[in-house]
């Protein structure tokens, strides 16, 4: 009788899978997965049929992980929420953040990102509005929404270019200046 599927070693294979997606990238080939999991290319497909559907999975749990930490990096805290996002511009664009920022790179920025995940573009913008307009609102009100989006656009648009061109001061510093546009004057003035 063949042996089935068993889900703890699946779990365990997946987490490690995407523990190293997060530290490496999409990988060539399984070779380098399975040696990180401790386990064979053979095991890999044996649990979970083929590379794209381990890749996919493992980029959701690596996905599911983002979230939670930069939603609490994110969350509204009892201050100014512009001194949240400062704090939160610091650790997403840390050491414990660039890992997450590194692999959804590729994952937006790859043809074989993009196969393993179609709509990820859609996911990665409208899974943060929520909790950006949540902390914009009690000092901005009905702006909030509109800021959010416009705080999301700023974000994204600073980490490609510090992505691109690695010079985190200069990109640290527009933020910075964009955050003080966001206190109470700067943004009525920039509301039509």
């Amino acid at each position: 009788m063949p042996r089935r599927p068993q889900p703890e070693i699946r779990a365990r294979l997946l987490a490690a899978c995407a523990d190293h997606l997060l530290a490496h990238g999409l990988p060539a080939s399984l070779a380098a997965l399975a040696t990180s999991a401790g386990t064979s290319p053979r095991m890999l497909i044996y649990h979970f049929g083929t590379r794209e559907r381990l890749l996919r999975e493992a980029l959701q749990q690596a996905r599911t992980r983002q979230l939670a930490f930069f939603r609490k990096a994110l969350a509204p805290r009892d201050e100014p929420y512009a001194r949240t996002l400062e704090r939160a511009w610091r650790t997403l664009t840390g050491p414990e953040g660039a890992p997450f920022l590194r692999l959804f790179g590729m994952v937006h920025g790859t043809p074989e990102g993009a196969a393993l995940w179609p709509d990820f573009r859609e996911a990665a913008t409208t899974d943060w509005l929520g909790v950006l307009e949540e902390g914009l609102r009690p000092e901005h009100g009905e702006a909030a929404p509109a800021l959010a989006t416009a705080t999301l656009a700023v974000v994204r648009g600073l980490l490609l270019d510090r992505d691109t061109t690695g010079d985190d001061g200069r990109t640290a510093t527009a933020f910075a200046a964009f955050l003080r546009l966001l206190g109470p004057d700067g943004a009525r003035r920039a509301m039509p």
